[in-house]
């Protein structure tokens, strides 16, 4: 059944338009009135709906199921990625949502290629979130990764000084990391319910410079190594995050 993101309440028995975007999906697709199609909000939960229009803009459908059903990870994980490439960017958001992150946050590290400011900035922003969108409806998550305005690292780790309780990684080539099994076998166990925090700080292309990384170690990130052989920036966060989907 085609998946489709609706940003709107939906309970059984109501009656409404999609939103235009998801109207527009849905008439690409040559649906009819009568097909079934599934629809999530991102707050948690689909929903089977029927189609009950299709206008020459314009979607009706009618809600008829309400399905409380998750798939998500049992960590919640703040991917920190180093802005990379257009293309790569692109890409590490797709498979960031596919893999079960929560957040991604772009870091305008001193390394970074693309700069980002003012009405570009919105645009890419709003770019980057319709990517994790369509990955949701791709890959079955009922939950959308949300893409936070770009910060540097300094601003991130100002910011998420309150957040006291989230395990920290950076990946790293330096001397003296952890190998990323050990790194895993020292995760906190969580009570009953409860899900993991960790925030995963990657960077971008030529790596965090040395202050960076030094901001980083004092801030409490634990350095991690993927081994080795040098990953691409796009690629070792991809690396670790499905290591903890398979592993935790």
């Amino acid at each position: 059944m085609p998946r489709f993101h609706c940003p709107a309440a939906l309970h059984p028995g109501d009656e409404l338009d999609l939103p235009a975007g998801t109207a527009r999906h849905v008439q690409v697709r040559r649906m009819q009135p009568g097909d079934e199609i599934t629809l999530f909000n991102g707050e948690g939960g689909e929903c089977v709906a029927v189609i009950t229009r299709m206008g020459r803009s314009d979607v009706g459908v009618r809600v008829t199921q309400r399905i409380d059903i998750e798939r998500e990870l049992d960590v919640r994980i703040h991917l920190w990625s180093g802005i990379t490439a257009n293309e790569r960017m692109d890409w590490l958001l797709e498979k960031a949502t596919e893999l079960g992150a929560s957040t991604l946050l772009p870091i305008t590290a001193e390394r970074s290629v693309l700069k980002l400011k003012g009405e570009r900035a919105d645009k890419k922003l709003a770019h980057w979130q319709a990517i994790a969108v369509a990955a949701s409806e791709q890959c079955g998550r009922n939950r959308v990764l949300q893409v936070a305005t770009p910060l540097t690292l300094s601003q991130a780790i100002t910011a998420s000084a309150q957040q006291s309780n989230c395990t920290r990684w950076i990946l790293s080539l330096a001397d003296g990391t952890k190998s990323l099994q050990e790194a895993l076998q020292a995760l906190p166990t969580q009570a009953a319910g409860q899900a993991l925090e960790l925030i995963l700080l990657s960077g971008p292309e030529g790596g965090l410079s040395p202050d960076e990384e030094a901001q980083a170690l004092a801030a409490g990130f634990l350095p991690v190594s993927l081994g080795q052989r040098v990953l691409r920036a796009e690629t070792a966060p991809v690396a670790v995050l499905s290591a903890l989907g398979l592993l935790t």
